[in-house]
């Protein structure tokens, strides 16, 4: 089926054609389906009077399925349901054979279409009986002799920072001033491997689906509900367990230590990103000046700030990359409809989170992979022991494709905006400086998304490259285990190598964990783009007619996009419509009619009005008001 890997037998080379003539592809035929791309799906099932067939709606799957009637459920004929394979069958003639997982009833509607972008990219919308079971017998109390193992922060003060719409949060924060002087920063992130054992059906899911993927108006969670939002999330004024990056800074803000361990901590606030910023912006409203802790909580705000701003200009100075592209947000009704679109405001609150998150995925990764010292070994590094490396789980980020950047910088320097491109610190160079002319240009907006197409994708992998876009020489991920998989994998393989303790897991095995991870993570980042695309065309549903001021964000023959301020929506003015006959110039920079000479480039502002919206399609047509 689409998106198998397979084992193919190659033909013998076709005999050459003459001379002139495109040379012919190489032929096979597939042995053996290694892996499935998916074994769940959304259709219809029909009933007859000995069994069911199931009629998938992807137009990618070019077989029914075949499901008994005591494997139906509570289905009736014709409904919508979603089928777990339970026997491929084979060979020529045979036809898989399925189970009823779920009955979503008639079709239409947000809820189902949602629905549908998940099973379509093969994430199950439920867990397992075996999973659901196994995270039911986790007692809701932690033991004390858990308490006593681990490095106590109950009276360190923390707090979380996160959406206001968050119920897994993973990472904490801890402040203190220590006897020297020095600021201590703990970054205290949920044990999700105390409840989460290897082999086990839990662990097992959670590889299988690798993320949680997050969709406009709800989250499909790689763990149970019992971890996600419970066990595991770090909830105020509660004991929790986790696992923690500890930082100790000096008067000047260099970091001078940092530690690794378990630890057990109590969070004392919760913060929203926009509560947090008000404290920043000196001013927090009259209730939160109310909490016992305020003056602590807010002079730690400050401190991370100022030393998060640091940590930033460092990273700039190396090289990385400030790409910070438009998230689009939803308010939406009661039935999940957008009633507002607007793209979402990251200011320091965001930033300095991120900051500390990046800085404990980087010293986790120095840990594991130190740089050798010249002339001496890094007697911190479990490595030393027997100087072979020890395999980890890196998040790699390649030098971007050059032929890709050279093609950008010329497009760029037609809108007049050129680039030096030589050598990768020259890109990095010149990425940020359109990063900073587009906050004053609103036509080279349109460069950004452009310019982050030249780039390489980051993955994970167990070969250390560095991360290129951050300007890292090591990189892991570390921070997010309640929706990542590869941190569980990274907190395992740390734990097992602190305290002077060496352990390697079999890298070829990790490499293969690594592939499927990343591939799992392409397929949430998909169907999330998906269901903002649906959920754009929803709202300008109900504004056919509507006029709106857009930009012109690119050009083919049919016509050209327009983008919108608010929603980021893109439409098509097909030409056909328009006055006059345009034709294309090279690079696809603009359009020009034939009679009426005038001209509509990239990035022109442009007033359109939205003529009609295909909602199955994701497609809206707009024309020039």
């Amino acid at each position: 089926m689409n998106g198998d890997t397979v084992q193919v037998l190659l033909f013998p080379p076709p005999p050459a054609r003459r001379r002139g003539m495109p040379a012919r592809k190489p032929e096979g035929e597939i042995l053996q389906v290694l892996k499935r791309a998916n074994e769940i799906f959304l259709g219809t099932i029909r009933f007859s009077r000995k069994y069911a067939m199931f009629l998938p709606d992807n137009p990618n799957i070019q077989t029914d399925i075949y499901v008994p009637l005591e494997a139906c459920g509570e289905a009736a004929d014709g409904d919508k349901v979603v089928v777990t394979i339970t026997d491929w069958q084979e060979g020529k003639g045979r036809v898989p054979i399925g189970k009823v997982t779920q009955v979503l009833g008639a079709v239409g509607g947000n809820d189902f279409e949602m629905k549908k972008i998940l099973v379509n990219y093969g994430f199950p919308l439920q867990h397992s009986e075996e999973a659901e079971a196994e995270a039911a017998r986790i007692p809701d109390t932690i033991p004390p002799q858990e308490i006593e193992r681990r490095h106590d922060f109950r009276n360190v003060l923390t707090f979380t920072i996160d959406p206001e719409d968050a119920k897994d949060f993973d990472d904490a924060i801890s402040v203190r001033t220590l006897e020297n002087g020095n600021l201590e920063i703990g970054v205290h992130i949920a044990d999700v491997t105390h409840y989460l054992k290897p082999g086990s059906p839990m662990d097992k899911e959670a590889f299988a689906r690798s993320t949680s993927v997050y969709l406009v108006d709800r989250c499909n969670p790689m763990l149970p509900e019992k971890l996600s939002n419970n066990l595991c999330s770090l909830v105020p004024e509660q004991d929790r367990l986790t696992f923690s990056a500890v930082f100790e800074f000096d008067a000047k803000d260099k970091l001078m230590k940092r530690w690794f361990g378990k630890t057990v901590i109590y969070s004392d606030k919760r913060f929203s990103y926009e509560e947090a910023q008000t404290v920043l912006d000196k001013k927090p409203e009259p209730e939160l000046k109310l909490h016992p802790l305020f003056s602590e909580l807010e002079n730690a705000l400050f401190s991370l700030n100022r030393i998060a701003g640091k940590m930033r200009k460092e990273r700039e100075k190396n090289g990385a990359i400030g790409f910070e592209t438009d998230e689009v947000r939803f308010r939406l009704d009661e039935d999940g409809v957008p009633v507002e679109a607007y793209v979402k405001e990251r200011r320091e609150a965001h930033l300095l989170i991120e900051d500390f998150m990046l800085l404990a995925n980087r010293e986790v990764a120095l840990y594991m992979h130190p740089p050798l010292k010249p002339g001496k070994g890094n007697d911190e590094s479990p490595q030393n022991t027997e100087g072979r490396e020890i395999p980890f789980i890196f998040r790699v980020h390649d030098l971007p494709d050059m032929s890709k950047v050279i093609e950008f910088a010329r497009f760029a320097a037609e809108m007049g905006h050129p680039m030096k491109v030589d050598t990768p610190k020259q890109i990095a160079d010149s990425f940020n400086k359109l990063m900073v002319a587009a906050r004053k240009d609103d036509r080279l907006k349109i460069l950004e998304p452009l310019a982050i197409r030249t780039m390489a994708k980051a993955v994970y992998s167990s070969d250390n490259i560095g991360h290129y876009g951050l300007g890292f020489t090591h990189y892991s991920h570390f921070t997010s285990p309640i929706r990542r998989y590869s941190d569980v994998l990274a907190h395992r393989i740390l734990e097992q190598n602190l305290d002077g303790r060496t352990y390697r897991v079999d890298k070829a095995k990790l490499e293969e964990q690594c592939k499927h991870i990343s591939n799992q993570e392409k397929k949430a980042a998909d169907a999330e783009r998906e269901s903002i695309k649906y959920k754009q065309a929803e709202f300008l549903k109900k504004h056919i007619g509507d006029v709106f001021e857009g930009v012109v964000s690119g050009i083919i023959d049919r016509g050209f996009f327009v983008e919108l301020p608010d929603s980021r929506a893109e439409g098509l003015v097909e030409f056909r419509y328009l006055e006059d006959t345009y034709t294309i110039d090279p690079g696809n920079l603009s359009a020009t009619g034939r009679r009426y000479k005038k001209q509509i480039r990239m990035g022109d502002r442009i007033d359109v009005r939205v003529v009609s919206v295909d909602l199955n399609r994701r497609q809206i047509e707009m024309d020039i008001a």
